[in-house]
């Protein structure tokens, strides 16, 4: 069936919103669906919510996550598993966070980059979404044996250490595998002025749902809930140490992460039965999961800002490189660095338990 039989006479004006949400492999193309469909007002929402929404969540994460690297780069070494993870992150986040103007100009004029850009902007914009979710996973691993399992951790620190870089890079290299689809069926259609990711088959879609589901969302939210509840159940027995503060911390990251992911995935469900049993015919309902995909992308690509601070930002000794490179750069006053530095110091004399300053840096507080 040809997608002006969907669509009907306005389908070139209709059809290119699909691009901006392209990455959830939502498409009217279903064989079955009879009768026409003009989502005018969808496009017209998509063309002024998605640019300045999109932008925002760019300029916000870049700073973010540059400050991230440039702080690794500048002033810390790669000393253990979590260091690598959060520089890897922050490169991934940054490169995800790079395609969005790419969608944001989409949404507004259509696709105008080519066939080929068409094809690099999807496939990274993939490769990074699966790698900042699979290292959101190593993260949480890497806190449960640094906390729970501490002592066969610090025996095997150098070991760890050099494991973690394998990993990161194994991490990498399944990214990209499971990012070939998009490489392989995007391409940008003329007649629609889009950039779309058409599958030969809805089965073959419907897998591709399914697998951004669960490694994009299912496998690193059981991981965080299995190892974040161990580390609090060994938070609790300590004694002598602010553990209130360090579950507050804990709560707060799969927080973020349910609340900013579970509603983009639970429509990524519905639209992953709808590609194998075609049970979205009615075209109100059609128009709804297009708005609905649009707004809960939008809230799951928020987690790309939220990363440095739910990560980072929060460690002690973040914050400190983050006042150096101030001071260094001119935006602050030497006596202004020794003010804001002092309460740190006093605070880390204050902490008598060496458990404490071990858990407190691995979980970011």
């Amino acid at each position: 069936m040809d997608v002006s039989d969907v669509y009907g006479d306005d389908s070139n004006e209709d059809l290119s919103l699909t691009t901006v949400t392209d990455y959830s492999l939502y498409y009217i193309d279903n064989d079955d669906f009879s009768g026409m469909c003009r989502r005018s007002e969808v496009r017209q929402f998509a063309q002024y919510y998605v640019p300045p929404f999109y932008i925002i969540v760019f300029l916000l994460g870049f700073v973010g996550n540059m400050v991230v690297v440039v702080i690794y780069a500048s002033y810390k070494r790669m000393r253990n598993m979590t260091d690598v993870y959060l520089l890897n992150l922050a490169i991934a986040d940054l490169l995800f966070l790079g395609t969005l103007p790419f969608w944001a100009l989409d949404a507004k004029l259509g696709w105008i980059f080519g066939n080929f850009m068409c094809k690099t902007v999807k496939g990274l914009y993939k490769i990074n979404f699966f790698s900042c979710m699979l290292l959101l996973t190593c993260i949480s691993i890497d806190r449960y044996i640094a906390i729970v399992k501490a002592v066969k951790a610090r025996a095997s620190k150098h070991k760890i250490l050099l494991h973690s870089k394998l990993i990161s890079l194994i991490v990498w290299v399944t990214a990209v595998l499971l990012s070939l689809p998009d490489f392989c069926y995007s391409s940008k259609d003329e007649s629609q002025k889009s950039c779309l990711t058409v599958y030969p088959g809805n089965i073959l879609k419907a897998v591709g749902f399914a697998i951004q589901v669960t490694v994009g969302f299912f496998v690193p939210l059981a991981v965080m809930v299995f190892c974040y509840s161990m580390i609090v159940w060994k938070l609790l027995q300590a004694k002598n140490f602010q553990k209130h503060r360090a579950i507050k911390v804990i709560g707060t990251v799969v927080s973020a992460f349910i609340l900013s992911q579970l509603p983009y995935n639970s429509i990524m469900i519905v639209q992953a039965m709808d590609a194998v049993n075609i049970t979205i015919t009615d075209c109100n309902i059609l128009k709804n999961v297009d708005f609905a995909t649009q707004i809960t992308q939008s809230i799951a690509f928020l987690h790309s800002c939220l990363n440095p601070f739910l990560y980072v930002f929060l460690g002690v000794k973040f914050r400190q490189d983050l006042l150096k490179i101030l001071k260094d750069s001119g935006c602050m006053s030497q006596e202004q660095f020794r003010k804001m530095m002092r309460p740190r110091r006093d605070s880390l004399k204050r902490s008598s338990v060496h458990s404490e300053t071990d858990t407190t840096r691995t979980l970011s507080l």
